[in-house]
């Protein structure tokens, strides 16, 4: 067997893959298997090949992602519980040129942020809202959220969610696929290679439609898994995600350049 040379593996023409600059290496607080870390380095890695670093400002919300400025190594706002699109919506007011994003977890965004997020999708800002959807509140202990699916099980519904008593799941990327004012809109998942590829695409898309000022919202969804918050081993986790989250919340793009996909 011919010997591996560290200066062969690393010659340009052999590189494989190489963590972007843009990702700090302060370990992540995730929890092992969640799909965090990943939807963090496929946004940095699209940041870094638009050559956006100098330009780009993050709002991360309170939730899992409320440490994200820890990791991602462009300008960062926190924002209170659910205000990042009105937060986002200032900042890119004031600076327009700017490349601006919101970072959200569904609790954030669908919850207690459901107001900004429909008036702001409503009125078209032209800044990205990322929202990572795992059908329930993973930082606080597990509870119910928007996106809880019927008969999924949580800390605050430990019987399932019951939509007789509980409500439906709310599917927020299509009710703001109606909307007049967005004009990207997509779901995705990063749970397998082939879904990561898919994902940064989309994410790619709506960091470039604010680029050109192509007027409107550019919203990706992500269905990720809280292994922790279902109490499943992470391959479980991926797995019930496939047969439960998917047929409920299908992938693929929901509104392109302003008109709905049917």
């Amino acid at each position: 067997m011919a010997e591996i040379r560290m200066e062969d593996i690393t010659r340009p023409e052999n590189l494989v893959y190489k963590k972007t600059p843009l990702m700090t290496d302060n370990i992540l607080s995730y929890c092992p298997g969640c799909g965090h870390g990943t939807a963090h380095r496929i946004i940095m890695e699209v940041v870094e090949e638009l050559g956006l670093q100098e330009n780009t400002i993050g709002v991360c919300p309170v939730g899992c992602s409320v440490l994200a400025y820890d990791f991602m190594n462009v300008d960062m706002q926190q924002a209170a519980h659910g205000r990042a699109p009105a937060l986002a919506t200032g900042i890119k007011r004031t600076w327009p040129n700017r490349t601006v994003f919101t970072y959200q977890g569904d609790g954030d965004l669908a919850a207690i942020g459901t107001a900004e997020t429909i008036h702001v999708c409503n009125r078209g800002e032209n800044f990205t809202m990322i929202f990572i959807n795992n059908g329930i509140y993973g930082m606080t202990g597990g509870q119910m959220a928007p996106t809880t699916l019927e008969g999924m099980k949580s800390s605050t519904c430990p019987y399932g969610r019951d939509v007789q008593t509980m409500g439906h799941p709310l599917k927020m990327t299509e009710v703001v696929a109606t909307l007049p004012g967005t004009f990207f809109v997509s779901r995705q998942a990063v749970h397998t290679p082939s879904a990561v590829r898919k994902a940064k695409k989309a994410i790619r898309m709506a960091f470039e439609n604010q680029r050109d000022k192509k007027g409107g919202i550019s919203f990706v969804e992500i269905v990720s898994n809280c292994n922790s918050g279902w109490k499943m081993r992470p391959v479980d986790a991926n797995h019930w995600m496939e047969q439960n989250m998917f047929p409920f919340f299908p992938l693929g793009d929901l509104k392109v350049d302003g008109k709905l996909v049917k």
